[in-house]
């Protein structure tokens, strides 16, 4: 099928790489033209992993392609994926600028036919609006439009992998022709009709995924209320943190066995700076504001986005409390993204917590494998170093504040000497209690008591 994917950032790359890697013919086009110039180099402006593969492999090959114009991106296509930033106000409502010039140009620019689907996160209601600026932009009689929604569950880091092996596939659709050409586009999915390079022998679950089909207003709902349960799960992991610091339970103890039982399941209870990165966040907000139009006081989502924001607060008296005074300490901060396995900052916990720092005089020195450039341009105001170790030396305190796994296979007795007070104050509980101060660290973490220490296999 000839696809057109507009919008090139972490969705819209992922979505236009995966479907040309399952066989469609994909058009990519961005506005931005610096990202547009990175693209045609040979260079994504972004970090996932297998994803820069897919993109210049599918490139050589001819199944990916980059428009130059706008125009060039929705004429002679079958269907159109819409794959735009939807940022939040400052109300909290979506910012759906971007759709709407997308909606204009899609409708001035088509000369035939074409399936429209948001794949955007946004409020319910989205595609109705989409389907009357189709039509209020429409020059030809001859094109007719078809909106569908197709809410994207990926996660940085494994977006690759979640979207060529996914739990499910949820599509929102008003016609049976809409549902036929979207199961037609998913369909070597369904059936794993092709040599995934993440995982070459198939599904890791041996199980094909659920094609879910769904009014459009209920496909809308679907991706804000799962993103919000998810921060609720974490939202209370961190209270449960603050309840076992005040009474000495471990809170991985807690949590591990509540994960056991299968009606709550393990993932999303790890306690440490709260969540961030740009889903999260923007959408509890959108989430709490769509409730907010249609006369709901969501009150359990907003303590749950009051209880993320006060995380930082909480983990900067921790280090106050270790540091008797922050103004002109040195400050060793592994970790800049919001998660590991990728570059994105928007809305990391470990910049807010920099920023405190840096806010009280505190000499931030930082280092992250992958986020530092990005870094550099939001957060002027701190040192940056080549590697962890030279981020330590001299360090009054040492953070991690992201839970990068080479962090936790570091020689930290280097680590410990280099240092000018071997303090460790773990923000994402990497580390084994027991381990960090048998090598002499003064050791802080989140919701796990002094001298506790936790073995997943126990």
């Amino acid at each position: 099928m000839r696809i057109s994917v507009i919008g090139s950032g972490y969705v819209g790359l992922v979505t236009g790489s995966c479907l040309a890697e399952v066989g469609h013919s994909v058009t990519c086009f961005d506005a931005d033209e610096e990202k547009a110039r990175m693209l045609r180099e040979g260079r994504l402006p972004l970090y996932e992993p297998n994803l820069e593969e897919l993109f210049l492999r599918n490139r050589k090959e001819g199944r990916l392609s980059l428009a130059k114009e706008a125009a060039e991106a929705v004429r002679d296509v079958d269907a159109i994926f819409i794959c735009v930033g939807t940022p939040p106000l400052e109300n909290g409502d979506a910012d759906l600028s971007a759709i709407d010039r997308v909606a204009r140009l899609i409708a001035t620019e088509s000369r035939s036919s074409k399936l429209v689907v948001e794949k955007s996160t946004v409020p319910v209601r989205t595609g109705q609006e989409l389907k009357r600026a189709l039509a209020v932009y429409g020059r030809s009689t001859a094109a007719a439009f078809r909106v569908a929604s197709n809410p994207e569950f990926l996660r940085e880091g494994s977006a690759v992998e979640d979207f060529l092996h996914p739990d499910r596939i949820v599509v929102g659709v008003e016609d049976g022709q809409a549902e036929k050409q979207l199961r037609e586009i998913y369909q070597p999915i369904l059936e794993g009709r092709f040599r995934c390079p993440v995982h070459p022998q198939g599904c890791p679950t041996g199980s094909a995924p659920a094609f879910v089909v769904t009014t459009i207003a209920s496909s809308e709902l679907i991706k804000h209320a799962s993103n919000s349960f998810l921060a609720l799960k974490i939202s209370y992991a961190n209270a449960l943190a603050d309840l076992c610091e005040r009474l000495g339970a471990n809170v991985e103890e807690v949590t591990r066995a509540m994960g056991l039982d299968p009606r709550i399941g393990p993932h999303f209870l790890g306690a440490g700076l709260g969540f961030g990165g740009f889903c999260f966040p923007k959408d509890i907000q959108a989430f709490i504001r769509l409730a907010d139009r249609v006369g709901m006081d969501f009150r359990l989502l907003k303590e749950a986005e009051a209880l993320n924001n006060r995380r930082i607060d909480s983990f900067v008296e921790k280090i106050r409390r270790a540091l008797w005074v922050i103004d002109d300490k040195r400050i060793a901060l592994l970790g800049l993204a919001f998660k590991p396995n990728t570059d994105d900052i928007r809305f990391s916990p470990a910049l807010k917590l920099a920023e405190r720092l840096l806010a009280e005089g505190g000499r931030v020195h930082a280092y992250d494998p992958k986020a530092m450039e990005k870094a550099r341009a939001a957060l002027p105001g701190a040192c940056y170093e080549a590697d962890p170790y030279a981020t330590a030396c001299g360090a009054d305190a040492l953070v991690i504040a992201t839970e990068w796994p080479e962090f936790a296979r570091l020689d930290w007795e280097k680590i410990r000497d280099g240092m000018s007070r071997p303090l460790l104050l773990d923000g994402r509980n990497l580390l084994d209690p027991k381990m960090a101060r048998a090598l002499g660290f003064e050791y802080e973490s989140v919701g796990r008591p002094e001298g506790d220490s936790f073995c997943a296999s126990a």
